[in-house]
Parts: structure tokens; C-alpha cells; sequence
């Protein structure tokens, strides 16, 4: 990972989120919220209602399914479920691995990440996981060396940046982001957060149609510009800021 710090012009910088965007996530998300309500003696939702946990806040979301007198305590026990040996290792039966480690980078997208880079793009990545998270997670999938730098949300007492539009806030200050020195800029996300954090950023934003998008999310959202496949990434970010010159 390269250092992001450093003042530069006329950057085209695509932030990019991590869960249904960069890797298929639902399998330890969910497995991690399951055993979060099994602890607590809760309900389980429905299956289409545990998809809305992946994305948005977790502080968010399980406060309006149960918790909503105890949702930190809910999010502390995701957090020790899905950073420490709880599940078992599809690749190693017998041995546990935390819930995080459970994501897989979507097929393709290595390559499309590759051909960016190649075309000069700086990529950054903006998610709504704990910075140490999501550094964790990039490290884990060999990603780490293909991005300027990894930007997340903030953890324990400090509650600074809890939503997509302060983590990206977050990010163009550590990027030194300058729209007026001809730098610019677009998220690619699979989530609403994604669109509207953008938008509040004042950046377009492209959706990330292999995701975990309700049908019409995009659409409800006014989101920019959609790249249907992992394979039209290279294409739609480029129409995206052939319209901003």
C-alpha cells in the first residue's frame, strides 16, 4: 500500500467499498449476525431481512431487529465472532477461522483492479468495516499492494465516522483530496450508503450490480452510473469521468 499522503494534481481516484463490491461477504457477515443472535436469545430474522445487515452499520441495523436497548452489545459480539477462530475453514475442515476470513474476492475482480491501475487510476478503498477490519481483510486477499490507501470506519469510543459519507470524508483528507487542484473522484459501491455517502461528497457514484442491491436500490438512490458485471468496471469508470472533463 502506497502512501496516500502525499500532495499531488489532477488525480481520477475511485474509492471502492469491500463487502458486495470488492468480496462476496455474506457468508461470515451472516454466520457471524447468527451466532450474534443465538448468544442473545433472539429471533432470527428472515433470510431477506439478514441481507439488510450487509453494508450499512451493524450498530444500525441490529438496533431495528431486537437489539434496540442493547445493540452495542450485539455489535462487540459480531465483532468477536468475526475476528477470532469461531467457524470452521471450508478449505481446512477441522481447523477455525474467523468469520472475516470467510469473504471471497469476486472473480474478475483482481483483474479489473489491475487494469485501472494500469490506466492510471488511484484506488483507494472506503468501507464501512473498522479500519483494522478491512486492512485485515485486504491483506488476507492480496490486495493491499494495489491500493493508495485502505480508509474505514472508526472503532471503540470514537465514533467520528460511522457512515460511508464520513469514512469518505475521512478518506479525501488522508488522500489530501484538492477538487480545485483538478483532482477527482468516484465511489464504487453495492449499497445505497455507497450512492448516498457519494452524493454527500459531492462525487458520482457507480453501483456495483454483482452486489448485494435490493432490485430499484440504484435506482431509488439516483446512483450515476451501474456496471453490471465485475467485467464492466473498467468500462463505466471511464464513461464516468469522461463526463466530469
Amino acid at each position: 500500500m502506497k502512501d496516500g499522503s502525499q500532495i499531488m494534481s489532477n488525480r481520477r481516484i475511485v474509492l471502492l467499498d469491500l463487502d458486495g463490491t470488492t468480496v462476496e461477504s455474506d457468508p461470515g457477515i451472516l454466520a457471524s449476525v447468527k451466532l450474534t443472535f443465538e448468544h442473545f436469545g433472539k429471533e432470527l430474522p428472515s433470510a431477506d431481512e439478514l441481507q439488510t445487515f450487509i453494508g450499512p452499520p451493524l450498530l444500525d441495523s441490529f438496533s431495528t431487529h431486537g437489539f434496540e436497548d442493547n445493540a452495542q452489545d450485539a455489535v462487540d459480539f459480531f465483532r468477536e465472532s468475526y475476528t477470532k477462530p469461531y467457524f470452521d475453514d471450508p478449505q481446512s475442515p477441522g481447523q477455525l477461522i474467523p468469520g472475516l476470513y470467510l469473504s471471497r474476492m469476486y472473480f474478475g475482480y483482481l483483474g479489473q483492479l489491475q487494469k485501472l491501475r494500469e490506466a492510471g487510476y488511484v484506488l483507494a478503498v472506503a468501507t464501512a468495516k473498522p479500519q483494522t477490519e478491512a486492512i485485515r481483510l485486504c491483506q488476507h486477499i492480496d490486495m493491499e499492494y494495489l491500493v493508495t490507501g485502505i480508509y474505514g470506519a472508526s472503532e471503540g469510543s470514537d465514533t467520528s465516522r460511522l457512515h460511508k459519507s464520513e469514512v469518505i470524508a475521512y478518506a479525501f483528507e488522508k488522500l489530501n483530496y484538492d477538487e480545485s487542484a483538478g483532482d477527482r473522484a468516484v465511489m464504487v459501491g453495492d449499497r445505497w450508503t455507497d450512492i448516498d455517502g457519494a452524493h454527500d461528497n459531492n462525487i458520482p457514484a457507480i453501483g456495483a450490480g454483482w452486489g448485494y442491491a435490493a432490485p430499484g436500490e440504484f435506482e431509488e438512490h439516483n446512483c450515476d452510473a451501474i456496471a453490471q458485471t465485475v467485467d464492466d468496471l473498467l468500462d463505466t469508470v471511464n464513461d464516468v469521468f469522461a463526463k466530469m472533463d
